[in-house]
């Protein structure tokens, strides 16, 4: 006899996703394409076991006889399509600012805000050189030590955020002292949210 499953299925969850006006949404097998007016996104939920359905300007996310893990899945994808669509309408921007003591930290974003270079963190001569991924610029904010990081893909936008801070960790210093380095100040929106 096969072995019987003791965990409990919920026999259907469902959550719609309401598409805004200027957003066009295409689903065909679970691969999901965004188009707005900054751009469009484009991302494969091949993986997750739900039927999605298109009803005028709402999307219907079910997943059937699903355990618990299968159904934190539904609110997931939700999630990751609404970030899409207000990538495509607002865009993402991350501000950051360069922290220092002593050594002032000189930014200068090149090839037209596809790489940062940082120099003088902590007075080293090397020269740290982050390329941003693609779809991400960086540029001068106007504000002394500040800058944008700014993209239509949160995760992409996000991602190169952390790669200019982790690339400005001190080593082998007491933390709680030497607090230099470049972080994550504001995260907002590069076109202002009307209400």
């Amino acid at each position: 006899f096969p072995k019987l499953s003791n965990k409990m299925k919920t026999i259907l969850a469902t959550r719609y996703i309401t598409v805004p006006e200027g957003v066009t949404v295409d689903i065909t097998c679970r691969h999901v394409k965004v188009t707005g007016k900054r751009g469009t996104l484009e991302r494969s939920f091949k993986h997750l076991q739900l039927e999605i359905t298109r009803t005028g300007d709402k999307i219907r996310v079910d997943s059937w006889f699903s355990t618990k893990k299968a159904l934190a899945c539904v609110r997931t994808f939700c999630t990751h399509v609404q970030n899409m669509i207000k990538g495509v309408t607002y865009g993402y921007r991350y501000v950051m600012k360069s922290v220092y003591a002593h050594f002032p930290i000189n930014m200068n974003a090149v090839d037209g805000g596809k790489t940062l270079n940082v120099r003088n963190f902590l007075g080293e001569k090397v020269i740290r050189v982050i390329n941003m991924h693609d779809g991400v610029t960086v540029k001068a904010s106007g504000v002394k030590d500040e800058i944008y990081v700014e993209g239509n893909d949160i995760e992409l936008v996000s991602v190169s955020a952390a790669l200019i801070y982790q690339s400005c960790l001190v080593k082998k210093k007491d933390i709680r002292k030497f607090l230099d380095g470049i972080y994550v100040s504001q995260k907002t929106t590069i076109d202002p949210i009307e209400d």
